[in-house]
């Protein structure tokens, strides 16, 4: 596979332009609305310091999430605020300054929220089609002259291959209008699951590559998550590496399948590398494409020495496919209900000098 130069190994930030809040707690009709605390959030979350000290960590980029909400009215289309765009465009003037490259992320599109399910659909509605296209026209309008990479959708909710290879065509062809060298970057659906990146689309173009998330396996990385009604109700330590037996009895007491899980001695490393090997056979179907793994971390309150093992064994596997990463995530909102940080939400400090070794790929 080609090097991605300059992509090699990320941070992601969520919690500022995206994940500011949880949607599925606030009434109806309020969803989507940004109220004035939105608008002194977005001024002060972020800052210049941040982009400084990732860049000290040896990132070579910074994927920068963002909803569609944020950046367009909900009920108004087109309706661009220029102030959110204005606070993107600080951004990467911060970056440039410090050597680091961009990704752009569109994390939550209006129809297709990865965190619950909206009453509107993008896969099937064409109005709803055709402001997302636009979206991403007055994003390459505004930022032309800025080398960033564009990841067209954060994760494709259910399996509607078929509907979202059109919109990502159909998107990339007028992007292509606009700007014939922009990277643009495509993930699969069902949450950008490695198992679906054989169902995508592929492009005789070399300056799209595709993209693969990975959180297997849930019961480790989202243990006792809020947002997760059933790891919130199983309420236990769930160790990386460990007993299988925790992974089995899971199933029993919540539901799934425990032969999933026991035809593995332990839950470790080669559990972790099964599930990941649809991405390696993806690699080496199609070798001149390029493959990132756009998104992977662990909930917070994990202990960091499992934290650790989980986050050495992914970037492990993904260095010996020569698979670029973006770890998520640099830092989270008391609001988010999935708090994935990987710095001291306070004092904004890595979580221990063997995490920092870990996602600078040192981990031989």
């Amino acid at each position: 596979m080609k090097e991605f130069t300059g992509y090699m190994h990320g941070m992601g930030i969520g919690g500022w332009l995206t994940n500011f809040k949880r949607l599925p707690v606030l009434p109806e009709g309020y969803k989507m609305k940004l109220s004035t605390g939105d608008f002194e959030h977005f001024e002060k979350y972020i800052t210049h310091e941040d982009v400084k000290y990732i860049a000290s960590l040896g990132m070579d980029h910074i994927r920068l999430a963002f909803d569609q909400y944020v950046l367009e009215e909900y009920d108004k289309p087109c309706a661009y605020r220029d102030e959110c765009f204005g606070h993107i465009e600080r951004f990467l003037k911060w970056c440039d300054a410090e050597g680091v490259n961009v990704i752009l992320n569109l994390h939550k599109a209006i129809g297709c929220i990865c965190d619950f399910n909206d009453s509107r659909s993008l896969m099937t509605e064409p109005e709803l089609r055709e402001r997302f296209v636009r979206l991403w026209c007055e994003i390459e309008n505004r930022f032309h002259e800025h080398p960033a990479v564009f990841e067209l959708m954060n994760e494709v909710t259910g399996s509607d291959n078929e509907n979202w290879n059109t919109l990502a065509a159909e998107t990339i062809a007028a992007l292509r209008k606009l700007n014939p060298t922009r990277i643009i970057m495509v993930g699969s659906s069902q949450w950008n699951s490695c198992s679906q990146l054989k169902n995508l689309h592929l492009y005789d173009d070399e300056n799209v590559v595709y993209t693969f998330h990975n959180y297997a396996p849930h019961q480790f990385t989202h243990q006792r998550g809020l947002l997760q009604g059933m790891q919130h109700y199983y309420n236990r330590d769930m160790p990386y590496p460990g007993d299988i037996g925790h992974y089995i009895d899971y199933c029993h007491s919540c539901g799934g399948d425990p032969n999933h899980f026991a035809r593995y001695p332990e839950m470790g490393r080669q559990y972790l590398w099964g599930v990941l090997k649809p991405a390696a056979d993806f690699i080496a179907a199609n070798p001149d494409k390029i493959v990132t793994c756009g998104e992977f971390g662990t909930i917070r309150h994990c202990p960091i020495e499992w934290r650790e093992n989980w986050m050495r064994d992914m970037i492990t596997f993904c260095l010996d496919h020569q698979i670029p990463y973006t770890c998520w995530n640099y830092l989270s909102t008391p609001y988010d209900g999935n708090r994935f940080s990987l710095v001291d939400d306070d004092r904004r400090i890595i979580v221990s000098r063997e995490m920092a070794r870990i996602i600078r790929g040192e981990v031989r």
